[in-house]
Order: structure tokens, then sequence, then C-alpha cells
């Protein structure tokens, strides 16, 4: 039987797609509006997934990963309860970072910022758009809680469903909108032999700059 690849042996060349300072766009919302529209054309899994680095009170740091439901007033938002882990530590420290890695094109864009709720309005207006049955589990998960088992999950989602009748339900105070305005967005392109292109959006004085960094 032929034996697989050791972790170490697993490797790939990352193509010859570019990116420049100059064909950069002015602002990292446009690049990254640029980036996002052909990522979607690919019709790849899951385009919206991103990683959410957050760190709690002790400075330990914790990740997961989130969908990115819009950008609103250049502010990357995205959803969750309240009382879950993320969102205390996100009341502990406002500083987090994201991620967003598309494999098949060979690119990444990190997102480095401070994070605030988002308004009561926008909220409501998401989750009244969300399936019923999405809504419904927003309730009934008490989430980041320690639970006995699944069937204590479906319990209380199978009484919600019964209760409401499938009608739509209010937003719970404890579930709402979180977005993350950026302090400095990297856009990685992958490179052949490994020499990567680069290019980092810092704010100064409110305005955006670019610069080029070392794979």
């Amino acid at each position: 039987m032929k034996k697989g690849k050791t972790i170490a042996e697993i490797r790939r060349e990352y193509g010859n797609l570019s990116l420049s300072k100059q064909s950069a766009a002015l602002t990292p919302f446009e690049q990254f509006e640029r980036w996002f529209q052909e990522v979607v054309e690919t019709e790849i899994s899951d385009p919206t997934a991103m990683v959410l680095a957050t760190a709690d009170e002790h400075a330990h740091p914790d990740t997961r990963v989130v969908l990115l439901k819009g950008i609103e007033n250049n502010a990357f938002l995205f959803f969750t309860n309240y009382r879950s882990t993320k969102a205390i530590q996100i009341e502990h420290n406002p500083h987090v970072s994201l991620n967003f890695f598309w494999p098949e094109m060979s690119r990444q864009v990190r997102i480095r910022g401070t994070v605030q709720r988002a308004s009561k309005k926008l909220s409501d207006v998401y989750f009244s758009s969300r399936p019923l049955h999405s809504q419904y589990s927003a309730i009934s998960s008490p989430q980041s809680q320690v639970i006995k088992d699944r069937s204590e999950l479906e319990q209380r989602f199978n009484e919600l469903v019964a209760k409401h009748q499938q009608a739509p339900v209010m937003r719970p105070e404890y579930w709402g909108g979180y977005l993350v305005s950026p302090e400095t967005v990297e856009f990685w392109q992958g490179r052949d032999s490994r020499l990567h292109d680069r290019i980092r959006y810092f704010l100064k004085n409110d305005h955006w700059h670019k610069e080029r960094l070392a794979p």
C-alpha cells in the first residue's frame, strides 16, 4: 500500500493572479467589493464565511467562523447571540480581527479593527428577513451554554414552532448585529514560488493609504 503524504509534504503552487499598489483600488472597501464579486462569480461555497478572532479579559485568543451579512457605513456586519462567548469577549475587548480565505482563487483578506453593536433597527430588519426556522433557532438555542443533550435543544425548538404556528417572531433583545470598523486591511494574493503579493491599507488622519508587504 502506498504511503500517504506527511503533513509537511502537503503543498501546492498558488497560481499567477497578481495584485499591485497600482492595480489596487483607492480604498479597501472598493478593493474588497472587487475581489468579493470575482469570488462570487466562481460560485465557490460560502464566500461570506470569515474567521472572527476575539480575546477575553485575560487576553486569551479565540476564533470561530461567522458569516458576513453586509457592509454598512464602511463596517463589516455579522450577527450573533449577545450572550454568546464571542459577544462576552467583545464586551471586554472591542479589538477584533477578521479573515476571509478563498482558496479557489488563492486569496485572503485580513482585517483588524474595533467592533460595536449594530442599531436595533438594522438587527430587526435582518432578523425578520431570516427563514422562520432560523428565527426559531435563534430564540430556542442558549448559545454557548452547556446543555444535557441534543434532545433538549430539539424540544425547545419544537415547542417554539408549535407555539407560533409557523408565524414570524420578534427579534429577542439578546440577539443582533455587530459592526467591525477596520483600521488595517490586508489583501493577500497567492503566487507561485511563494512570492505572494501583499497590499495593506492603513488608516491615517482619516485617509486610507496603501503599502506593499514582503510575503
